[in-house]
């Protein structure tokens, strides 16, 4: 095999193996998350956009930048709790229940958290930059 095949071949693995967890995590708690993830990148882009002479504009954009990551890590919360909660379920409705089903609600609790944290530092790396830079833009009193 040639190498730039096993190169596209390889991507395509672990463009897979991503998608594979998103679905694993609830296509529904994972999306919310997505969306908080690419709005804090949004925002913090314009922030970054808007430092040179329009100083208002980008600390209105990194509050709004670290609004939606903090969102974005409590959905991630908020579906780890559901899906420990749909585990006890699962384990309650069937008396005696297999560690295989417990183990997917932990997994889906464990991906959907896994997810909001990375979305919460990525991007508070961002915010923290930011502020700084925000910092140095500001006139001294």
């Amino acid at each position: 095999m040639n190498p730039l095949a096993m190169y596209v071949f390889s991507r395509f693995l672990i463009f897979g193996s991503i998608v594979d967890r998103f679905n694993e995590g609830g296509p529904l708690m994972m999306s919310l998350i997505l969306v908080c993830f690419v709005m804090s990148l949004f925002f913090l882009a314009k922030g970054f956009m808007g430092l040179k002479g329009h100083l208002e504009q980008s600390q209105k954009m990194l509050r709004l930048a670290i609004d939606s990551s903090l969102l974005g890590l409590v959905i991630g919360f908020l579906g780890s709790i559901i899906g420990l909660i749909m585990a006890f379920d699962s384990i309650e409705a069937m008396g005696d229940a297999e560690p295989a089903i417990f183990a997917g609600g932990l997994k889906v609790s464990l991906l959907t958290a896994t997810f909001g944290l990375f979305t919460f530092v990525v991007c508070r790396l961002g915010i923290l930059v930011l502020r700084g830079l925000i910092a140095n833009q500001e006139p001294k009193a």
